[in-house]
Order: C-alpha cells, then structure tokens, then sequence
C-alpha cells in the first residue's frame, strides 16, 4: 500500500526531496504512482530502494554502477560476481583517489614546512604554486 508521502520518505531516508526527484528522472527510482491531486505516494519498497541508493552514494559509487547493482538485487539467485567486480573497481578507484591525497598531503606540508614566515617576496608557498618545477611530487 502506497502510503508515504515524498516529505515523509524524504525525513525517514534522509535524502532531500529534490534529489528523490532527481532519481526518479534519471530511473535509479521508479515514479510512484499520483493521487488525484497529483502527490506521490511511496511504499516501503521505495523507502528501502532509497535508502540503497544513499548509501551506495555514500560510498562514493557512481550512477551507472548503482544502476547495474539494483538491477542484480531483483535478480537474488544470480551470481554476486558482477557485484563484486563493481565493488572491486570502485576501490581501486579509492586506492588511486588516496594515493593522488597522500602526495598531495605531502607536497603541502613540505612547503609549510619550508615556509620561513617571513615576507611574502621570500614565500615558499607562493614559490612552489607559481612553478609547478618546483613541487617533489609532480602527480597531485
């Protein structure tokens, strides 16, 4: 029974309204059905898919790849194998993400560390951000 209204699938997912609607129009949401004063109305199914989908945003996964990992939940005695590789391929993405972070964690703190906080002529932060020649790390 569709009983839930978007305000009220929007407070128990924590998801705003204008991206539950943004979802229904790219199809990671299906539009609910209307009353005839055109509201929607949401069922629990809705409230748990919403919820998936706001995670694996949390998580940092793609459209696409929460796209193809909802169209395997409807599928539950397939393979997990395509899950997996997604799953898979989003933390190497992480791994990249991280090791892209850490040089720039370390090229940052070398230059406040070779700051002598004096004049802004003499600046080593200003140095190395005005040639890039100049930076340890040249991938950050």
């Amino acid at each position: 029974m569709r009983t839930l209204s978007i305000g009220e699938v929007s407070r128990r997912t924590e998801v705003k309204v204008p991206t539950i609607r943004f979802y229904e129009q790219i199809g990671l949401l299906p539009a609910p059905p209307r009353t005839e004063g055109n509201r929607r109305r949401y069922d629990e199914a809705d409230v748990r898919r919403l919820a998936f989908i706001r995670h694996a945003r949390e998580l940092g996964f793609e459209v696409e790849d929460i796209r193809e990992l909802l169209s395997l939940t409807a599928q539950p005695n397939r393979s997990c194998h395509e899950a997996d590789s997604i799953a898979s391929r989003h933390l190497q993405e992480v791994e990249r993400r991280i090791a892209r972070l850490d040089a720039l964690r370390v090229e940052l703190q070398r230059m406040v560390d070779e700051c002598g906080h004096g004049r802004v002529c003499d600046c080593r932060v200003i140095q190395v951000l005005a040639d890039h020649g100049q930076c340890a790390h040249h991938r950050h």
